[in-house]
């Protein structure tokens, strides 16, 4: 298995045994511990867990949940997607250090596997069945309906652990209206040989090397994703770009218009025809500035920042800090710029 992963406790609901998929992934660690958890969300262990801060990445190496997916409810999206679609996973195996996913489980936040992906996979299909044809273009696709499929986690990494990814590509390749998509941080070339028939975006995230050095922890070097990027192509996926986060600081700008040319650089020509971006500029809070000063301290210094943001309430109702606002527009505007200059193949789905 890649060296992302050590499985050595898989916490697992009573009803996974009765899941071919969740018998499946026990048959591929017989030597890992089995702890019986009554509810996959709710693991004394992890709840909470920022006083184990020094263990994270410990616990995300050898760590596995095995759960049962209860809620099977599209929700509309707007933005990356048109409808986030029931995860079939939750947590990550990488440690990206301005990650504000980790809440119910703990900032360790190791993976979850739902097994029962049939559920999953029959209430999407069904959703898109009702839907019919999308009757006017957006700024997410011109006909497809889009199902983010992995907004709690990497789905690449996540297949490392289980035949969910491989099965969720499957079943967009019948649906002629609609779409899934993904973002990742990790080269997983297990997913080219999924023939996914242009019917699932992948959406490869990148940042400056100098940063995602000191943030993206765990995961694979940005000319590693970049490279992976015509591979993807060839094998049939739609592959759009994430400019995320973007950090600024006092070098923000050369480094940008140096990933700009790299990315124009390391693509072909089939790529730059499809191409398409996401521009997230940061967001953090002070609750998890607080954690990563007990494990990551070091990348506070380009997270935390207060001479450059303010306060800014969330839709979910959380205190984030975000780049003052009269500021914000004008960097946006500035990444804006630079694109047009360097990679004007590639449209801005959207920017926030």
């Amino acid at each position: 298995m890649d060296a992302l992963f050590d499985i050595r406790q898989i916490y697992l609901e009573e009803a996974v045994r009765d899941y071919a998929r969740g018998q499946e992934i026990l048959a591929r660690h017989p030597n890992a511990q089995l702890i019986p958890v009554d509810n996959h969300w709710r693991i004394p262990q992890f709840f909470g867990n920022e006083g184990a801060a020094e263990e994270w990445l410990r616990i995300k190496r050898e760590t596995l949940i095995l759960g049962v997916r209860k809620t099977l409810t599209m929700r509309p999206n707007g933005r990356s997607a048109d409808f986030i679609a029931p995860s079939s996973s939750n947590g990550c195996g990488m440690a990206c250090a301005y990650c504000y996913v980790p809440r119910r489980k703990g900032y360790a936040n190791p993976v979850t596997v739902l097994v029962n992906i049939d559920d999953i996979t029959r209430a999407i299909i069904r959703h898109a069945g009702k839907l019919g044809w999308k009757t006017a273009p957006n700024q997410i696709d011109p006909a497809a309906w889009v199902y983010d499929l992995g907004e709690n986690g990497d789905l690449s990494a996540d297949a490392l652990l289980s035949d969910n990814v491989r099965d969720l590509i499957g079943i967009f390749r019948d649906l002629p209206n609609a779409k899934g998509s993904f973002a990742t941080k990790r080269v997983n070339r297990a997913l080219l040989d999924y023939d996914p028939r242009g019917r699932t975006r992948v959406r490869v995230s990148l940042m400056p090397p100098e940063m995602a050095r000191r943030l993206d922890i765990r995961t694979d070097p940005i000319d590693v994703r970049i490279a992976f990027i015509d591979e993807l192509v060839r094998a049939g996926y739609e592959v759009h770009v994430n400019f995320s986060p973007v950090v600024v600081h006092e070098n923000w700008q050369a480094e940008w218009r140096s990933l700009l040319h790299q990315l124009n650089d390391g693509i072909g020509a089939a790529a730059k025809a499809q191409l398409k971006a996401e521009i997230i500029m940061l967001t953090h809070n002070a609750a998890l500035h607080e954690v990563n000063m007990r494990w990551h301290p070091r990348g506070e210094d380009w997270l935390w920042r207060p001479d450059l943001q303010e306060n800014k309430k969330s839709e979910g109702g959380m205190i984030n800090l975000r780049y003052r606002h009269r500021w914000k527009g004008r960097w946006l505007g500035q990444l804006r710029d630079w694109m047009a200059e360097i990679i004007p193949y590639c449209a801005i789905r959207y920017a926030f």
